[in-house]
């Protein structure tokens, strides 16, 4: 019996835990053990829910980079061969062509697992669990989670068996069958991005495929794309889009090597972001609006699904520029994507699920999260612009961007963070409300969001209780100089009489 708090592993709709000694403070708690175990349990799982034995199911299995990641993935499979399933070998693969596997005709797995915990330090590890149905919930993962506790597993008579599969390469000539055909190149079919310089950080992720498996068939440059070799160290910069390094490394390959366009993706490629010839970053609100004006070219007045902190420029652009609907909800990529499909369930037409980290999940891809497929769209229509000497920037170029943006994290010491949490949001609506120049924003789904009218600020700010951690995010953007200032020592005069909140970000 394995002696450990299963549910602690549990981070939302993941698994998430420490599989490697080197960082202080930070004991193993995923043991290939544990993994074993946690592999028998989802096989159980996996065989309540299709109605089958575990000797006959079939489940693919792949990892990202991480130094942690064979030594587990061995563990794991072996377990789950022993119950006696049919486990594909995937090797060094993306979480979207994991989901993938489940769905495609020549594989038809009845689930998969990934070996990944995105971007975060080389220590950790986790994993993700797809069927046909897509990720699974965090209920589903409450439920593996406990049926590890118990450790009751069926015997079986007869071992399973282990085969090694190329999956990446049917997952990644989905891609160059959907350019050329979306490109529809009137004199090079085969090879649509023929006079393209496009350069792919990968950031020693599993994300390399993109620039050797899609884009040199298609017939692009890839010549200064950079860290493809995986590498569970990440020597480079943190293989996150969201991180400043990681940006400034790839937008100053762009400029460096003259690319017409710049990819860089997370550690298990189910987020991404794009650089412009100019070097200029393509993420976050830039990226949003250039996707959304390519998806309300297809579909008239559709909903486009964000997450809470998307700005005040970017609904205007959706609403008034697109004549789309901005429909702006809660953080996290699971939540914007269940929302999309309940939006679609009613009747409201919605064809993308994103946020602002990178995440974007479309109708068209089985609101699957995939970063790959992402860029792909956009790929897509920057080969069609350049086809009438146009460029894809043009796309976004009446997006208006704030003059000020800033994250703060006002991390709470209270022990019950999440009820202490609350009541600092509650206790800041009835503060805004009494505030002549501050308006609440109504139909907002996490939090609280004002709108700050005044000459001196001019924009809003929006403070949300993070999804796991002790935190209470805030996110300020203002369309003058000094604006974020402003607002924040206002806000500090509020906080302070919170006696469990550290304000050291904030001061």
């Amino acid at each position: 019996m394995i002696d450990i708090n299963w549910q602690k592993l549990q981070n939302g709709s993941d698994i998430r835990g420490v599989a490697l000694t080197g960082v202080e403070g930070e004991e193993v708690n995923l043991t290939p053990d544990v993994i074993a175990t946690i592999g028998k349990a989802f096989t159980v799982w996996l065989s309540q829910q299709k109605g089958k034995q575990p000797s006959d199911l079939v489940i693919s299995v792949g990892r990202d980079s991480r130094l942690s990641g064979e030594t587990l993935m061995n563990a794991l499979m072996g377990s789950i061969e022993l119950l006696g399933v049919k486990v594909y070998d995937f090797a060094m693969a993306s979480t979207p062509a994991m989901f993938m596997s489940t769905i495609n005709e020549g594989f038809n797995c009845d689930g998969a697992i990934m070996l990944t915990a995105s971007h975060l330090p080389f220590n950790r590890n986790g994993l993700k669990f797809f069927t046909a149905k897509g990720g699974l919930e965090k209920q589903d993962i409450t439920d593996i989670l406990t049926l590890a506790q118990k450790g009751e597993f069926p015997s079986n008579d007869k071992l399973g068996s282990i085969e090694k599969k190329d999956f990446m390469t049917v997952y990644a000539n989905q891609f160059v069958t959907k350019i050329r055909e979306g490109v529809n190149h009137p004199d090079n079919w085969e090879k649509p991005l023929e006079g393209l310089k496009i350069i792919v950080d990968a950031g020693n992720g599993a994300g390399g495929f993109y620039a050797t498996k899609v884009l040199q068939p298609l017939g692009a440059d890839i010549n200064g794309s950079q860290f493809l070799e995986p590498d569970g160290t990440f020597p480079n910069h943190i293989p996150n889009p969201e991180n400043k390094e990681a940006m400034e490394s790839i937008c100053q390959a762009v400029i460096r090597h003259q690319a017409d366009f710049g990819i860089i993706f997370d550690t298990d490629v189910d987020r991404s972001a794009a650089v412009d010839s100019q070097g200029k970053e393509l993420n976050r609100n830039k990226l949003i609006a250039l996707i959304s004006a390519i998806i309300l070219q297809e579909h008239p007045h559709s909903s486009i699904v964000t997450d809470s902190i998307t700005s005040d420029g970017l609904t205007a652009f959706i609403e008034e520029e697109l004549q789309g609907k901005h429909h702006r909800f809660k953080r996290g990529y699971k939540n914007v994507i269940n929302e999309a499909l309940r939006l679609n369930q009613e009747g409201r037409e919605s064809w993308i699920a994103i946020e602002t980290s990178g995440h974007a999940a479309l109708k068209e891809n089985y609101f699957l999260d995939d970063g790959a497929y992402l860029v792909t769209k956009l790929l897509i229509e920057l080969a069609k612009l350049k086809l009438v000497n146009k460029d894809l920037t043009e796309l976004i170029k009446t997006l208006k961007e704030p003059v000020e943006s800033e994250e703060f994290r006002l991390i709470i010491k209270a022990e019950n963070f999440k009820e202490y949490g609350n009541q600092v949001i509650e206790k800041l609506t009835e503060f805004s409300a009494n505030q002549p120049d501050w308006n609440i924003v109504p139909n907002n789904y996490e939090g609280i969001r004002v709108s700050c009218t005044s000459e001196s600020e001019q924009g809003w700010f929006l403070l949300r209780l993070s999804l796991h951690d002790p935190v209470l995010p805030l996110n300020v953007e203002t369309n003058i100089q000094g604006g974020v200032k402003k607002i924040a020592q206002r806000l500090l005069t509020f906080f302070q009489e919170f006696e469990q909140l550290n304000l050291k970000d904030l001061l």
